[in-house]
C-alpha cells in the first residue's frame, strides 16, 4: 500500500454500518425523505417572502418551528425512553406528512395565507420533534457499540446530502409553483415510512422504565446540568446557530445581489450543506481527535468567521465557497458533539439526550432565523449577517476556553463510572447481525 493509499484510508468515510440491513434501510429512508423536507423548507421560506416581501416574516418561521421543537422534542425524547420506538417513529412520521399535505392543499387552492402556512409549519415541527429523537435512540439498538460513531457520521452526511439536493431541487421546482415542491415532498415521504415499517420491535430495555412525563424530562435536564462537558457541547452549538446562521437572509440577499434568481437562491440554501458533505466524505480522521473540547471551540469560531466573510462577498460562487467552508466546520462540530453525548449518556437516558440534542440542533438555526430577520429589519442585511458571525466567534472562544473541564476534555480518558454504561453489557435487544435479513 502506497503512502497516498494509506493516507486516504485513514481519512475515508467508514461505511461498515451499512452492512446491517435495518440500519441501511433507515439511513436511506431518512436521506430520501429529508430531501423532501428540505424541498418544503425552501418553498415555504420563499413563498412567505413573496407574499409579504419581508425578511421579518421569513424569520418568524423560526419560532413557528422552534416552539414546538422545544416542547415536543423534550417530551418526545422522554416518550422514546418509555414506549416501542418503532411505533413512535411511525406515528410521528405520519403526523409530519399530514402537515405537508396541508401546505400542498393551501397552495393549490390559491389561498396565499401566511397564517395558514405558519400553522402547517407548526404541525410539521411537532412531527419532526417526535421522529428525530426517536430515530437517534433507535440507532444504537440496530448496531454494535463500535459501529455507532461511524453511523453518526453517515447520518450527518446523508442529512447534509439532503440539505444540498433539497434546496437545489427546490430552487428549480418553485419555478413551476410551490405546490410542485410540496407534492414531491409528500411522495418522498414513502421511503422513510417503509424503513420504519421494516424495523424490528424496539420496546424499552430492562425494568427501570421511566414514565414519559414532566418528571422524566426534568431528570434528563438535571443530568445535563450536572455534567459541564455535556452541557457545553449543547451551549457551543446554540452560540454557533443562534448568532451566525444566515439562512433567513438568503431571500433578501438573492433579491439585492443576484436579481432574485431562484437558481442563486437554491445555491445559497445548499451552500452550507455542500461543505458538510465534502467534510463527511473525508471524515475518517475526526474520531482520532482527542482534545475535542478545544477542537469544538476552534471549529465553531471558524464557522463564525466564514459566515462573516460571506456577508461582504458579491459574487455568488464566493458566497457559496465561504458558506461551504463554514458547513464543513459544522459537520465536524456535529460529529464531536454527538460523540461526547453518546460517551456520557447511558441507555436509560438516550431518548431524552437525543431529545435535547434535537432541540439544540434543529432549534438553534431557527432561533438564528429569528435573530437574523429581526436584526436585518432593524439594521440592514450586512450588519445583521456579519455582526452575527463576529459575535459567534468571539463568544464561543470566551466560553469554550473559560470552562476548564471542557477545555481539558480528552476523549481517551474515561468519564466518571456512574455516567457510563457497563463495558460488559450485553448486545442491545433488536441489534442485528450484518446481512442477517433481507434488504
Amino acid at each position: 500500500m502506497t503512502v497516498v493509499q494509506s493516507g486516504l484510508k485513514r481519512v475515508a468515510l467508514d461505511i461498515r454500518p451499512l452492512s446491517f440491513p435495518a440500519y441501511r434501510r433507515l439511513l436511506i429512508g431518512q436521506g430520501v425523505s429529508f430531501i423532501g423536507f428540505q424541498l418544503t423548507a425552501v418553498a415555504v421560506s420563499d413563498e412567505v417572502y413573496q407574499i409579504t416581501k419581508s425578511s421579518l416574516w421569513v424569520g418568524l418561521l423560526g419560532p413557528a418551528n422552534l416552539i414546538p421543537l422545544v416542547i415536543f422534542g423534550l417530551w418526545g425524547g422522554a416518550i422514546a425512553d418509555a414506549v416501542d420506538r418503532r411505533k413512535l417513529l411511525l406515528g410521528g412520521s405520519v403526523f409530519a406528512w399530514l402537515a405537508t399535505l396541508a401546505l400542498l392543499i393551501q397552495t393549490l387552492a390559491g389561498l396565499r395565507n401566511v397564517y395558514l402556512i405558519l400553522a402547517a409549519v407548526v404541525v410539521q415541527s411537532i412531527g419532526f420533534s417526535i421522529t428525530s429523537p426517536t430515530r437517534g435512540a433507535i440507532i444504537p439498538r440496530l448496531l454494535p457499540a463500535d459501529r455507532v460513531p461511524a453511523a453518526n457520521t453517515l447520518n450527518f452526511l446523508i442529512s447534509s446530502l439532503g440539505s444540498v439536493l433539497g434546496p437545489l431541487l427546490g430552487g428549480i421546482l418553485i419555478r413551476w409553483g410551490y405546490g410542485t415542491a410540496y407534492l414531491l415532498d409528500a411522495i418522498l415521504f414513502g421511503a422513510g415510512f417503509y424503513a420504519a415499517v421494516r424495523l424490528p420491535r424496539l420496546a424499552p430495555l430492562g425494568d427501570n422504565i421511566s414514565r414519559p412525563g414532566l418528571r422524566s424530562v426534568i431528570d434528563g435536564l438535571q443530568y445535563i446540568a450536572t455534567r459541564p462537558i455535556v452541557m457545553m457541547s449543547f451551549l457551543v452549538d446554540i452560540i454557533a446557530m443562534g448568532f451566525a446562521m444566515p439562512r433567513a437572509l438568503f431571500p433578501e440577499l438573492t433579491a439585492e445581489r443576484f436579481a432574485g434568481s431562484t437558481t442563486a437562491f437554491g445555491w445559497l440554501s445548499a451552500s452550507i450543506a455542500i461543505g458538510s458533505v465534502m467534510a463527511g466524505l473525508f471524515s475518517g480522521w475526526i474520531g482520532r481527535v482527542r482534545r475535542q473540547g478545544v477542537a469544538l471551540t476552534i471549529v465553531i469560531a471558524f464557522w463564525g468567521l466564514t459566515v462573516t466573510a460571506a456577508a461582504f462577498a458579491h459574487q455568488l460562487w464566493l458566497v457559496v465557497v465561504l458558506l461551504a467552508l463554514g458547513g464543513a466546520a459544522d459537520l465536524v462540530s456535529a460529529v464531536w458533539r454527538q460523540t461526547i453525548l453518546q460517551t456520557y449518556a447511558p441507555d436509560e437516558m438516550r431518548g431524552r439526550m437525543q431529545g435535547v440534542f434535537m432541540v439544540v440542533v434543529a432549534g438553534g438555526p431557527r432561533l438564528g432565523d429569528l435573530r437574523a430577520g429581526a436584526t436585518a429589519a432593524a439594521f440592514g442585511l450586512v450588519p445583521a449577517w456579519a455582526g452575527g458571525g463576529i459575535v459567534c466567534a468571539v463568544l464561543v472562544l470566551i466560553t469554550g476556553f473559560a470552562v476548564t473541564s471542557f477545555r481539558r476534555y480528552d476523549s481517551t480518558v474515561r468519564p466518571p463510572v456512574e455516567t457510563r454504561e457497563p463495558s460488559a453489557s450485553p448486545q442491545p435487544a433488536g441489534a442485528l447481525e450484518p446481512e442477517a435479513e433481507g434488504a
